[in-house]
């Protein structure tokens, strides 16, 4: 093998690793829904090229408003798909868009972009508001 076709491999291994990483390993940061005087959890999660954050809080048994702020134009992350909610959502760019529900059971509900590359989590933790 000539030094060319080790420079060629070694470029193709890195961006495999880094691909990798974007889509499967990356993870935006972790909130806690703010609860407001409405009484219903608030958190706005901003949309460029993932989710961020990607992990967020929430009691059982208490409204939520997840606010999807998407500040790209990407074909990918135009749709919001949460499947244990049977909730799947638009997302025009450069808007926000609400999405509603109130969870009824403890546990981790995973959100995606409509084709499955941008993933995030919701954490449903018991609490008051049952």
């Amino acid at each position: 093998m000539s030094t060319n076709d080790l420079m060629v491999i070694a470029a193709g291994l890195a961006v495999i690793g880094w691909i990798n990483w974007y889509f499967f390993i990356a993870r935006g940061g972790v909130a806690r829904a703010a609860v407001g005087a409405s009484g219903r959890q608030d958190v706005t999660i901003a949309v460029a090229g993932g989710y961020d954050p990607a992990t967020v809080h929430v009691r059982r048994g208490t409204p939520v408003r997840l606010t999807f702020d998407r500040r790209e134009s990407s074909g990918c992350s135009e749709e919001v798909v949460i499947p244990d909610l049977g909730i799947r959502r638009f997302l025009p760019a450069h808007e926000k868009t609400a999405v509603e529900f109130t969870p009824t059971a403890a546990g981790t509900v995973e959100f995606t972009c409509g084709m499955g590359m941008l993933r995030g989590r919701i954490v449903v933790e018991e609490g008051s508001g049952s």
